[in-house]
């Protein structure tokens, strides 16, 4: 089979993959000129947290990230499984609470126990839940590694390219523009994160920390050479180009919260994306009339797209349906 994907984000890459690594002949699309300008991908958290999502997510989001964890461990051998990290200030303690109710598969720690799991803690926190099965990784290294495996399985990848019809004379088509498909997907809608790169080579904290707060819970995931993805906003906005002050204020001051060393940090980068969800922010793979769409990734993006790739390959190539993320009522059967 002869497969255009359309779109170099983290879902169009994982199902260029997907398909490329069952023997079709797969191309991929890129209306802008580099990866790194491919859309919200670039600018992601690349936390691999399904248990911790599950806050504020159902139980379809715990079953696809689950699935995708050893995905990207196989395939992104740089993925690190140290688990996730959830404090609360003294006094936030009751959001703590309510985080361990509405999740699954934590521990909660004392003080001790965490300052023993992170060292850099030591005397900040009273306690904490360690989610020990989760993961994280590096999002533009991810990107740049199926970039290259794709390369390596001989498909085509074409920056700088505008798609003008569809569907594409004698190739089957799946579409993960995100945003970009509201034309055809009319029930999209945006929602706008910011992040920070900050550069403090004096800190090593070894796995993701989540910090409650009732207004704005942040979340602070190490990267290499000393460098940490502050982030949490979600605006409910298409406009992705600027940061507001307030946003920059309130990630900088969570930072310096959570360790007062944030203070001394470089910020190396702002970013901002605008992430594509569907009312009920659940991701869908709908057909619409010969094009596939892959869409409704929400915040979990890394986390979702290899569960959703292989479910869009298998439905390409061999007709399977998979109703958990076909439709909204055919999902609530499954998950009832």
């Amino acid at each position: 089979m002869r497969v255009t994907v359309i779109g170099a984000g983290v879902a169009g890459l994982t199902c260029a993959l997907e398909l490329a690594e069952r023997g079709a002949q797969v191309e991929v699309l890129e209306r802008h000129g580099e990866l790194a300008a491919a859309g919200c991908s670039w600018f992601a958290g690349g936390m691999l947290a399904p248990w911790c999502e599950l806050e504020s997510s159902t139980a379809l989001i715990v079953q696809l990230g689950a699935e995708s964890i050893p995905w990207w461990r196989e395939r992104f051998p740089a993925t690190v499984t140290n688990g996730t990290l959830v404090v609360a200030h003294g006094r936030d303690l009751a959001e703590l609470q309510q985080f361990a109710r509405r999740t699954t598969q934590s521990r909660e720690l004392t003080g001790e126990e965490l300052a023993v799991l992170e060292p850099e803690l030591r005397g900040r926190f009273s306690r904490a839940l360690y989610f020990a099965a989760e993961a994280h990784l590096d999002p533009r290294a991810a990107l740049s590694a199926l970039v290259q495996r794709l390369s390596e399985l001989g498909v085509s990848m074409r920056f700088g390219v505008e798609v003008q019809a569809l569907p594409l004379a004698g190739r089957a088509v799946i579409d993960c523009r995100g945003l970009a498909a509201r034309g055809e997907l009319a029930d999209l809608r945006g929602v706008k994160g910011e992040m920070l790169l900050l550069r403090l080579p004096e800190l090593a904290l070894r796995r993701p920390v989540r910090v409650l707060h009732p207004r704005l819970p942040v979340y602070v995931v190490p990267r290499a050479n000393g460098e940490y993805m502050v982030g949490a906003s979600m605006i409910e906005s298409d406009e992705g180009t600027r940061i507001s002050a307030r946003s920059m204020l309130e990630l900088l001051s969570a930072a310096y919260a959570l360790h007062p060393a944030f203070g001394e940090a470089q910020i190396l980068e702002i970013g901002t994306g605008v992430r594509a969800a569907f009312p009920d922010n659940l991701p869908r793979i709908r057909r619409v009339g010969e094009v596939l769409y892959v869409n409704g990734l929400y915040r979990h993006g890394f986390l979702l797209a290899p569960a959703l790739a292989r479910r869009a390959a298998q439905m390409l190539l061999h007709g399977q349906h998979f109703p958990e993320v076909a439709d909204e009522d055919s999902r609530q059967r499954r998950l009832a």
